[in-house]
């Protein structure tokens, strides 16, 4: 699977739930589903005055680079890497859609609290993005028959 596909409003709900109920479980600050190219989906929580663009951005660009050790190493990926600060860190955990979920959260939190319920997340937006990929697949795809040029060319002339 590759992309996050066509958000309905429905499926950003969903998502937007599942976002906000792992953060309050796993004591976070804030969570994101981010795609690999940086562009940010779905989001809850409080970063302050981060600019989440840059943050996506900057995380999709820190999980290439891992990927690409991975490869050097044998191994396929990494699924989840983890990066600690003096008093802020980030766990940012891979889906199978080409995705990450982008955790930030601080001292007071359990890396491993954090970290189990990323696990249980993760399967379910993985789920749930694989439904919405199984959906647009059977969508008829628009197709358009005729030559507009020569169309569009008579009627002008």
């Amino acid at each position: 699977m590759t992309g996050i596909g066509m958000l309905t409003p429905e499926d950003q709900a969903l998502i937007q739930n599942l976002l906000n109920e792992f953060i309050k479980k796993s004591e976070a600050q804030w969570s994101a589903l981010v795609d690999k190219g940086g562009n940010l989906f779905a989001q809850q929580g409080n970063t302050g005055s981060l600019d989440l663009s840059i943050l996506s951005a900057l995380a999709a660009g820190s999980f290439a680079a891992t990927h690409e050790l991975a490869k050097r190493l044998g191994e396929s990926e990494f699924s989840a890497l983890y990066h600690e600060g003096q008093g802020q860190h980030i766990l940012m955990s891979a889906l199978h859609c080409e995705c990450l979920l982008v955790t930030i959260f601080g001292d007071k939190t359990n890396i491993g609290l954090v970290r189990f319920y990323a696990q249980q997340v993760t399967e379910q937006l993985n789920a749930i993005l694989k439904q919405i990929q199984a959906k647009e697949a059977t969508m008829a795809p628009l197709i358009v028959e005729g030559d507009f040029l020569s169309s569009d060319t008579a009627a002008i002339s």
